[in-house]
C-alpha cells in the first residue's frame, strides 16, 4: 500500500492518479487531517502490511525509524516535482517491489537516493 502524507499537494496527487498509481492519503482516505504527530503515523504504519509512506517531513529521516513492516520515504525535491519522483522511485530497479522497500528509511534528493535499513548501521547512497 502506498500512503501519502497530508503535506503532498493536491496537484501532485492528481498527477499520481493520472498515472494510475494507487494510494491513500492521510487526512483524506485514512486517518485524520490533524495527524501531524509522527507517533500517530508510525502507530498506523505498524498496523498496516508492508506500506510505503511518502512525506516531505524531514523528521522521518532517522535510522531508528527503520522497521521491517514498512518503508518511509522523505522527498527533498521542490513541491512540483513530488509526483514525478514518487513514480521514479517506484519504478527504480532497486526499489520497485514492497519487499525491496520495506525495512528502509529513504531520502530522495536531486541526483541521489540515500537510505538507512534494518540490519545495517551505515547509510547507503545511490546516484540516480
Amino acid at each position: 500500500m502506498i500512503i501519502l502524507d497530508h503535506n503532498i499537494t493536491r496537484d501532485q496527487t492528481e498527477q499520481l492518479q493520472q498515472w494510475r498509481i494507487h494510494f491513500r492519503q492521510i487526512g483524506f482516505q485514512i486517518g485524520r487531517p490533524e495527524w501531524d504527530d509522527q507517533q500517530e503515523i508510525l502507530r498506523y504504519l505498524h498496523k498496516t502490511n508492508r506500506a510505503t509512506f511518502f512525506t516531505r517531513d524531514f523528521d522521518f529521516y532517522l535510522p531508528e525509524l527503520c522497521h521491517d513492516n514498512y518503508c518511509l520515504v522523505v522527498i527533498a525535491f521542490p513541491t512540483l516535482e513530488t509526483a514525478t519522483n514518487i513514480r521514479k522511485l517506484l519504478r527504480h530497479q532497486q526499489f520497485k517491489t514492497k519487499a525491496q522497500r520495506c525495512g528502509k528509511v529513504i531520502k530522495l534528493s536531486p541526483g541521489k537516493i540515500a537510505w538507512w535499513e534494518t540490519g545495517n548501521r551505515s547509510q547507503q547512497h545511490l546516484i540516480w
